[in-house]
């Protein structure tokens, strides 16, 4: 308590829930970083760690909590792979899993360096192969420090993104024309002359539509000239993020296809930065851009 006839006084206080301190925790070391504001928890699952401490979406909705956890959009896990130098594990923040994220590929080829995870083999290269559930992915650290991701041939059928027909698609809903890219992942893109709608309730309808049994990212694009546009992004499983990856390389695609960007180098403005985007001769989306360490610690995760 503290004592009112006293300048300084005295304050006792009494921790009321430390019963629940005291239940079993399992500590699982993890980093936060984000590209252009998306932000993403990694932890190291090579020896199977995280993956064997708590079912992962379950874990995933925890950690992911802004104000329960440490807040992100993504949980992200570097494992072991038969296949490529990692396995990058991808999990949205409702807990459910993501094929690809071109943002945490880049997040994922520093913090794998950084934290000296690489083999000796690969200490002097600046190239990673990563497998996703996308396929695999090549990234390549720069001497400015961004990171170029190759993400890989676009699919433009609709077998690949669960919509009807062939693309280029339009479907009329809330006034707008809509086509359908996959990166790997299913992405709707909106080409519109103003930003100033609630494009988040469009896109989370949009996101759960009857068209998509798997849900879909949603992308509302300006075309400010012929090498740049201005994005708004709802990213399936996480809604309204600062930027997407694979959302701006579909945006380019959609561009393309549709004449209103070039198959050349661009730049997709997001709420937290740029991005350049390349669809190359070679049929290969190329995406560079930058990442940034903004913590590290111990996460205790308790049932």
């Amino acid at each position: 308590m503290i004592n009112s006839n006293s300048v300084t006084g005295h304050l006792s206080l009494q921790y009321s829930r430390g019963a629940k301190w005291k239940d079993p925790m399992i500590e699982l070391p993890f980093t936060k970083m984000h590209g252009l504001g998306n932000c993403f928890i990694l932890m190291d699952d090579r020896d199977g760690q995280v993956s064997a401490a708590a079912a992962l979406p379950k874990l995933t909705a925890a950690v992911c909590d802004r104000n329960f956890g440490i807040g992100a959009d993504n949980l992200i896990l570097v494992q072991r792979s038969k296949t490529a130098d990692f396995k990058m594990q991808i999990y949205n923040e409702d807990g459910s899993e993501a094929e690809m994220c071109g943002n945490a590929a880049r997040c994922f080829a520093q913090h794998v360096v950084r934290e000296n995870m690489a083999d000796a083999s690969l200490k002097d290269t600046a190239t990673l192969n990563i497998e996703t559930l996308a396929g695999i992915i090549r990234t390549d650290r720069k001497a400015d420090g961004d990171v170029e991701v190759d993400m890989g041939t676009p699919a433009l059928k609709s077998a690949d993104v669960d919509a009807p027909g062939e693309v280029p698609i339009a479907i009329r809903s809330h006034d707008f024309e809509f086509t359908f890219v996959s990166m790997g992942n299913p992405h709707v893109i909106a080409f519109v002359d103003s930003l100033e709608f609630d494009w988040r309730a469009v896109g989370a309808a949009l996101e759960t539509a009857p068209a998509f049994p798997n849900r879909t990212n949603v992308e509302f694009v300006k075309i400010l000239n012929a090498k740049e546009a201005v994005v708004k992004v709802w990213e399936r499983g996480c809604g309204a993020t600062q930027a997407c990856g694979t959302g701006a390389c579909a945006v380019a695609v959609a561009g393309a296809v549709t004449d209103r960007l070039p198959r050349e180098p661009i730049t997709i403005h997001l709420p937290g930065g740029p991005l350049r985007i390349h669809w190359n001769d070679a049929d290969r989306v190329i995406m560079t851009g930058p990442t940034h360490l903004t913590c590290q610690g111990v996460y205790y995760y308790g049932h």
